[in-house]
């Protein structure tokens, strides 16, 4: 299949190099000191020291900088993260043919959740989400296949990405289905070297990782604190709790049956050990959090719900703060 990776960062700078590395047909899209120096020296990837050596490689896939005239592709990865849609989903129109794919993996609550199968909700449209509706109008929810992913990696130089754990990427179709396509989908992460489990409860499984996004990475922005530091402060820990319980009721709400517990969530959260979230990556870099699609998202939910989130609601207002400040100060 033709892939495109809309948006080579972190994550999809890692997917894209693993595609290219098991010789697949794989498009790579970037701007600015990134793409520049993918050119000239190839894209790295830097293992961590439990993957050995064979997870530190380096491939020079194709790449482009303007996304016009290089169509249509079979699947397309949105790697951006949700605030950088707004303005990429327009100029990908014209790279959809009839047959395309696009396989969203924002974190939080993605544009397309409540634009079919989301009963009563359906139509529903998240302004913290989507402002505007521009995503939605511009990528057809039947051409979405939902995923999420459960990596750890970082941009540590321009052309140079470190992966330090987790390799799986979860992947469902809206409507619960076992789609032809979703099966190619994982084939080709698959043979990429990658886990991509096809889940029937997408829906579930985000709202799992919601539960501990929500919770955690504004908490870690406003701590500086890693994961494991924060599941281990008993102060720290007892707000996770509150929060996780605020989230947990939205997503009861919705239908929703979550199949961890809180304490397993925390547990979890605790294993992954001294990683930053991706919220404090950016706060640390001075770039835009993506805490809108994440917490905003859910305190908009709760709010159309008429659901009390005081604790989420409280870090969201401070963490929002926060982000301001630091991009503010540059």
């Amino acid at each position: 299949m033709r892939t495109l990776i809309a948006g080579a960062g972190a994550i999809g700078g890692y997917i894209g190099a693993c595609m290219a590395r098991a010789g697949q047909d794989v498009t790579l899209f970037a701007r600015g000191a990134h793409l520049a120096a993918m050119k000239e020296r190839g894209l790295r990837v830097l293992g961590s020291s439990e993957q050995g050596p064979e997870g530190t490689f380096a491939v020079r896939p194709k790449l482009i900088g303007e996304l016009a005239g290089s169509g249509p592709f079979d699947v397309i990865y949105l790697g951006v993260k949700a605030h950088g849609l707004t303005s990429l989903a327009p100029g990908l129109t014209p790279l959809i043919a009839e047959h395309t794919t696009v396989v969203s993996t924002q974190n939080g609550i993605p544009w397309w959740y409540f634009q079919t199968g989301a009963g009563e909700l359906t139509g529903l449209l998240l302004e913290s989400v989507d402002p505007g509706g521009v995503v939605g109008k511009s990528i057809d929810p039947a051409r979405v296949v939902g995923s999420l992913v459960y990596l750890g990696t970082e941009i540590v130089e321009p052309g140079v990405i470190q992966h330090t754990e987790g390799n799986r990427i979860s992947l469902g179709e809206p409507d619960g289905t076992r789609s032809d396509r979703l099966k190619a989908i994982a084939a080709d992460l698959i043979a990429a070297g990658l886990r991509a489990p096809v889940s029937t409860r997408i829906r579930n499984e985000m709202w799992v990782k919601l539960m501990g996004n929500v919770a955690f990475n504004p908490l870690s922005a406003l701590t500086r604190a890693t994961l494991a530091a924060m599941a281990r402060d008993p102060g720290v820990c007892t707000l996770v709790r509150s929060i996780m319980i605020e989230v947990e009721q939205v997503a009861s709400r919705l239908g929703m049956d979550l199949p961890i517990s809180i304490e397993q969530r925390i547990a979890g959260a605790e294993k992954v050990g001294e990683h930053k979230t991706s919220m404090l990556q950016d706060l640390e870099a001075h770039r835009p959090m993506e805490l809108e699609p994440v917490v905003g998202a859910v305190v908009e939910l709760g709010e159309k719900l008429g659901i009390a989130m005081p604790y989420t609601k409280t870090i969201y207002s401070c963490t929002k703060l926060l982000s301001a400040t630091s991009l503010a100060r540059g």
